[in-house]
């Protein structure tokens, strides 16, 4: 099983993931969808990937371009390019994969589902964030744009 995430640099929160047999670019494009429709993000958002074949492609580089976002993409090799993300997978596999054994690709995705959206974005604190969640974190933002 793969996973995909597309992880918010600012709140922390991942806001669109995707799961699959194989890392073909359909995987990295129905979590661009999952993304897009959740966050509708603004035009001109970078949206920053390794250089794997799956980003690459023309498929997902025209939905990319599509959505009105400007691809970035790391230099080869550099293992910092993806911390944040990299820091997600960390803390998926240390809290949950290195814990739970799954019987089933079924009970797989529901236990992922279940820390993404039920644990890492609503109670999971960051001290990058000031020691809050990612969605506390977006409620913060939102209040200080309403108020200005």
């Amino acid at each position: 099983m793969y996973l995909s995430v597309i992880l918010d640099a600012y709140s922390r929160r991942i806001v669109g993931w995707s799961m699959a047999d194989s890392l073909r670019s359909e995987l990295v494009s129905d979590a661009l969808q999952m993304a897009l429709h959740n966050h509708r993000p603004p035009t001109g958002l970078a949206h920053h990937s390794d250089r794997g074949s799956q980003y690459t492609s023309y498929a997902f580089s025209k939905r990319i371009r599509d959505a009105g976002l400007v691809p970035s993409m790391g230099k080869r090799g550099d293992a910092f390019d993806n911390a944040l993300v990299e820091s997600f997978f960390a803390t998926l596999e240390c809290e949950l994969l290195r814990i739970e054994k799954f019987a089933t690709k079924s009970a797989a995705r529901m236990a992922i589902f279940d820390f993404i959206e039920g644990l890492y974005n609503p109670h999971r604190r960051h001290t990058s964030i000031g020691g809050i969640s990612p969605v506390s974190n977006e409620r913060r933002w939102l209040r200080q744009v309403e108020i200005a």
